[in-house]
Formats: structure tokens, C-alpha cells, sequence
């Protein structure tokens, strides 16, 4: 298997705001070559925390979402017996149906593997899976290569992936899985460091938009029995709405109207909390 050269670094990306803590965290994965698992509330970037490290080192990204009933064969490969069988029946294929190689699709760990190129490969939201899923995916990404059982042949990765793994903490990972990985947590944004994430998708917002908006979000988020808080993308948009409000001030947010509650808060009790709260905030 032949590997590329370390010596680049994650040094951020012009979307993504990096502390030096996680771009330490990042480059050590890299040169160790072991996956790196991100733990953290939902919104807290670790998913675009893989386009970052693609878009810095100029690498493709292949991207598999974790589903609860998913096995770890539907990640390396799909053997299409459907298609196989309908064209066997009607003959009218380009295909040579008695070749099962060409029935076989690469998922999305097979599609690493069998790049030209070194890939970062995200495995979003592992905790979905089931301990056997977890282990066994390790077991593949530990030897760089995993079986095709129809048709008797070994994939072996040309290089071997960045690999970023996230969980979003709904449950426990296995003490095997946890020992293979490297780990960070990434916490949710303070406000000054939320201030430059915003700052970046909208360069020219008012200074007291920004602090209002900010300062709002965060009260919004401190409401008791607020099931689903809202996250970074939920604030983004919330601003994105607020923009386009010509008749809406700064004052008005610290007052306590906060317009749009739909956009930060997705559930019926908590858009009913938050107004709730925002209510009594005014009074």
C-alpha cells in the first residue's frame, strides 16, 4: 500500500474558525494515521470539520452517514442481485451476466480504498451503530483491506484515508473502538468565538446585530426544558432571517422580541417554552 506524504498540516479553512487545541488534534491523527473520533452536541462542527481538513489539504471527502440498521457490509460493498437477475431474464444488457464483479458496487469505505487519489473519509454519527458494527469497521480500517465474499477477491486500499469519525454522545462506545481512536471533544461555542463564525457567513453585519442576535441565541438556549437546543446552523439561519427584517433593531432583541422562533427551535414545546420565556423576559 503505497502512503502519501505527511507533511502538510491543517492549519483551518476560510469557512471553518480552528482553535490550536483540535488543529493539534487533527495533524497528530494524521501523522499517527489513526482515525480521529469527535464527540460533541449536535452544531458544534465536528461534521464540517472534515470539509475543512479536505478543503486545507486539498483532498477529495467521501462521506458515509451511519444508520441505525445498517451493517458494515452496505459501507465496503453491494453486490446488485437485482439488476443481475433482470438481466439475465431479459438479455438486453451490455453487461456479462455470468461476471458477479460487474454487479459489485464500492460503498463508501470501498470507494476510499480503491481511490487513485488519498481521501478523507467521514464516518458521521457512529454511535447509530451497534458494538459490532463499531469494532468491525475498526478491524477493516486497522488492516486497510476487507473481503468480497462473492467473488473471492480482497480490496486493499492504494492509500490509506483521513479518517474523522463522529458521535454526537446519544450512547456509549466500546472500550476497544474508543482505545484505536484518537479523541476530542468539541464543545459548544462560547459567544466570542460563535462572534467569528458569524462573522464569516455574513462579513458585513452591524455590530449590534451581531451582539444582540448572539446574546439572544444564547439566552434562548439557557431556557429550562428546552429538549432540542438550537445550534450554530439554527443561528445562522435565525440571522439570516433577521437580515431580511428592514423593520427589525437591535434594541427590539435585547428587549426581548425575538422574532422567527421557528427557525431556531424545530419542536412544538420548546417553540412554546421559548415564547413562553421570551414573554415573561419583556415584561
Amino acid at each position: 500500500m503505497s502512503e502519501p506524504s505527511s507533511s502538510k498540516k491543517f492549519t483551518g479553512a476560510t469557512r471553518y474558525i480552528l482553535d490550536e487545541e483540535l488543529a493539534e488534534v487533527v495533524n497528530i491523527s494524521i501523522a499517527l494515521e489513526m482515525p480521529l473520533l469527535l464527540k460533541g452536541e449536535p452544531g458544534t462542527g465536528k461534521t464540517m470539520l472534515a470539509h475543512a481538513i479536505a478543503e486545507s489539504l486539498r483532498m477529495r471527502l467521501i462521506a458515509m452517514n451511519v444508520k441505525s440498521n445498517m451493517k458494515l457490509v452496505d459501507g465496503l460493498y453491494q453486490y446488485d442481485t437485482l439488476t443481475r437477475l433482470n438481466d439475465s431474464r431479459f438479455g438486453d444488457s451490455a453487461r456479462n451476466v455470468s461476471d458477479i464483479e460487474e454487479y459489485i458496487k464500492m460503498g463508501k469505505i470501498g470507494q476510499a480504498f480503491t481511490s487513485e487519489e488519498r481521501i478523507v473519509l467521514l464516518i458521521d454519527e457512529i454511535d447509530k451503530a451497534d458494538t459490532d458494527f463499531q469494532d468491525d469497521m475498526l478491524d477493516v480500517l486497522d488492516q486497510m483491506e476487507f473481503d468480497i465474499l462473492e467473488i473471492d477477491k480482497t480490496v486493499k486500499a492504494s492509500h490509506r484515508p483521513v479518517i474523522i469519525i463522529t458521535s454526537n454522545a446519544k450512547k456509549d462506545l466500546s472500550d476497544p473502538f474508543l482505545g484505536r481512536c484518537n479523541f476530542h471533544h468539541i464543545a459548544f461555542p462560547e459567544p466570542d468565538i460563535m462572534g467569528k463564525i458569524i462573522e464569516v457567513h455574513f462579513p458585513d453585519i452591524s455590530r449590534d446585530l451581531l451582539e444582540s442576535a448572539i446574546s439572544a441565541f444564547y439566552r434562548m438556549r439557557s431556557f429550562e426544558g428546552i429538549e432540542k437546543k438550537p445550534a450554530t446552523r439554527e443561528l445562522i439561519n435565525w440571522i439570516r432571517a433577521l437580515k431580511t427584517d428592514t423593520d427589525l433593531s437591535a434594541e427590539e432583541l435585547d428587549k426581548g422580541d425575538a422574532p422567527y422562533l421557528g427557525v431556531l427551535f424545530k419542536k412544538s414545546p420548546d417553540y412554546i417554552i421559548a415564547q413562553n420565556n421570551m414573554v415573561r423576559y419583556r415584561r
